[in-house]
């Protein structure tokens, strides 16, 4: 996932990219007797071996395109459904997505390989039948730190509230999440559509405006790796990449609680090559891709054979900030679709950011 939740709405495309760069750039293929696929996803949130293999055995060819949040898919897909073939977005936003007619029902029969997702991944609430999603990753939202900064393991979101960083936190630009984690650590609900506890969770954020040095899109590990903040709150595969490479980083889910998040894969309504797209899946679902995928980017995967085989990195499953504990995960809420409610918490998220501003 490069994994984000609800940023600003962008209207720009970004530029059609290649999965590690080795493929030339390609007009979107709306073409239904070609063997394309036009794939719609996060950038680096795919094995680049996949697409290679998925191409040479079904002797088709994938563009691959990329964007930087679910506003900007959304906003695409609303427009432009017809262009892609698959997406990847987060589950929270399918019930949204399903109201306006913008998937197309999944042909489960073709997709075999369901069976090897972990039960508690399937018919869920944002579609309890996986009518029109299949799980892709999951993950959590925490903190990312340098230790030499902080001096001490950091478990609280307290951390990012207390005054003690002042100017050295970096904020994902999120409505949802940032405010959600307000909530969360002021015992509130994050997914309540009640004005009041919104407005709260604003002025929570604005009275501690001094320790946000920055409030980017999804490149707190960037900055956390090259030393210009000290914590980052951000999604753990994002953190989970840099500490491998650099010792002082560490990740926690703060022992409050947090946001647990799940990314899907859907067919946009209108979808050119739907056929080639369900295969794709069911390719996905195999254990040996959904682990290569999940070693790639180091998320979690939903896929239990994956996990049962053993195909998973022995260092991930072991790693806590990929695979939490039970005592972390029964702490641990989905944000849910609240409907016309969302703009309560983009206006107050656009007052927090003028805030800092100011």
């Amino acid at each position: 996932m490069k994994k984000a939740f609800l940023l600003l709405l962008l209207f720009i495309f970004s530029a059609t990219i290649t999965i590690a760069c080795s493929y030339p750039e390609a007009k979107r293929s709306t073409n239904t007797s070609e063997r394309i696929l036009n794939i719609y996803n996060w950038d680096s949130y795919i094995n680049p071996e996949v697409i290679a293999q998925f191409e040479q055995d079904f002797k088709a060819t994938i563009n691959y395109k990329t964007y930087t949040g679910m506003e900007e898919l959304y906003a695409n897909l609303k427009t432009k459904s017809s262009e892609y073939d698959l997406i990847f977005p987060v589950d929270y936003t399918i019930p949204e997505a399903i109201a306006n007619n913008l998937l197309e029902l999944l042909e489960i029969d073709k997709i075999t390989n369901l069976k090897n997702i972990d039960p508690k991944f399937l018919n869920t609430a944002v579609d309890p039948k996986n009518a029109y999603i299949v799980p892709y990753q999951w993950g959590t939202i925490g903190i990312g730190y340098d230790i030499q900064k902080t001096k001490n393991k950091i478990d609280s979101w307290q951390s990012i509230f207390d005054n003690k960083s002042k100017n050295r936190i970096y904020l994902v630009d999120d409505s949802r999440l940032i405010l959600g984690i307000a909530l969360i650590n002021l015992g509130l609900d994050p997914n309540t559509t009640n004005s009041q506890d919104i407005d709260r969770a604003k002025q929570y954020l604005i009275d501690r405006k001094n320790n946000f040095a920055i409030v980017d899109g999804d490149n707190g590990q960037i900055f956390l790796d090259e030393g210009k903040v000290d914590l980052a709150v951000e999604y753990n595969g994002d953190i989970v990449q840099i500490m491998s490479e650099n010792g002082a980083i560490d990740y926690t889910v703060p022992k409050e609680g947090s946001i647990i998040w799940l990314d899907v894969m859907a067919i946009p309504k209108n979808a050119p090559h739907k056929e080639l797209a369900q295969k794709f899946i069911n390719y996905i679902l195999e254990p040996k891709n959904a682990a290569k995928i999940s070693n790639f980017t180091h998320y979690a995967t939903p896929n239990q054979k994956a996990l049962t085989q053993n195909l998973i990195l022995p260092t991930d499953r072991k790693n806590p900030a990929i695979y939490p504990s039970q005592a972390i995960l029964d702490k641990l809420v989905y944000l849910k679709d609240i409907g016309e409610s969302l703009q309560l918490y983009e206006k107050a998220w656009q007052e927090f950011k003028a805030e800092l501003k100011s």
